[in-house]
């Protein structure tokens, strides 16, 4: 905990920092003590201070209290998601080899493969080069950290989930759908329009923001992709849904399935502390918005 006087109008954990002469002395006797793991409040129980908030936006009296926190080892958002990513990607690929040290030898050079074996591979590998490379060219990611351990969980059920859909798809004895192409080509379809609408309603919510004009939600565009907007207001989250969804017809495989069933229940609650965030933003028009699914939530 910390008290500090009335300032002028600098960044908070910049003036915090040269206040407690950890920037320009500490690194050296204390590097672990890096500005991305110091967690700042107002509460000893509270939310964390962002650090854009300045100390003359926040004080009502001369004196202030902050408890400082040790948030431990941190990571920018990029590394994150750029880690996230490509783990699935790599996992895939070495599935599809059929590496002799995952699958009996015999079988995996015996075996015919189905058409929607190659399918879903390139399907998979689609997904995550098109988040690998919005995550690059398309998003703008804030200069924000999270925990370590955060991106250690997040890398986990990726790359888990990935290992074990990877290893039942392309398994010698995978079986086909069971409405054979017809199921295949209409799934394949379903998941190649998610995927596009996905990245193009990504592509609005950029340029809104390059626009400045953050007054209104997100309006569609010429853009057929762009047109749900006008029914939910997170519709990234409905067509990613819809993507693992599709795949998961397309397959016909349980871990598939269960990633997004769980995929749904994770981006469902991301999408309703959106909309509640929008309701407030906004004009009262988005109330005939739902979040995630037209009509229903």
């Amino acid at each position: 905990m910390m008290q500090c006087g009335f300032s002028s109008s600098v960044e908070l954990m910049g003036q915090i920092w040269e206040m407690v002469h950890l920037k320009t002395t500490g690194k050296k006797t204390s590097p672990q003590w890096n500005p991305s793991r110091i967690g700042l409040r107002l509460e000893r129980n509270g939310p964390y201070l962002k650090d854009s908030i300045s100390i003359q936006s926040l004080a009502v009296s001369s004196i202030i209290t902050l408890y400082f926190t040790d948030l431990g080892q941190q990571v920018t958002w990029t590394t994150v998601f750029l880690t996230e990513y490509s783990g699935p990607l790599l996992i895939y690929l070495l599935f599809y080899i059929r590496l002799s040290s995952i699958y009996a030898e015999e079988e995996s050079t015996e075996s015919f493969r189905h058409p929607v074996v190659h399918l879903a591979c390139l399907c998979h590998c689609l997904h995550y080069v098109r988040h690998l490379l919005e995550t690059l060219f398309v998003h703008k990611i804030s200069g924000g950290h999270t925990p370590l351990k955060n991106m250690i969980k997040g890398c986990a059920f990726y790359w888990g989930f990935t290992s074990w859909i990877a290893y039942y798809v392309n398994h010698p004895r995978y079986t086909p759908p069971s409405f054979g192409n017809r199921q295949v080509i209409f799934a394949a379809l379903a998941f190649l329009m998610c995927e596009a609408g996905n990245h193009f309603i990504n592509v609005a919510l950029v340029q809104q923001n390059h626009s400045g004009n953050k007054a209104s939600f997100p309006s569609p565009t010429y853009n057929p992709f762009t047109w749900l907007f006008t029914l939910v207001s997170c519709p990234n989250y409905t067509y990613e849904i819809g993507s693992w969804i599709s795949f998961t017809v397309m397959t016909q495989t349980l871990p598939v399935g269960i990633f997004a069933f769980l995929m749904a229940i994770q981006m469902s609650l991301w999408a309703q502390k959106k909309h509640r965030l929008y309701l407030k933003k906004y004009n009262m028009g988005a109330l005939r918005k739902t979040a995630m699914i037209p009509f229903i939530f």
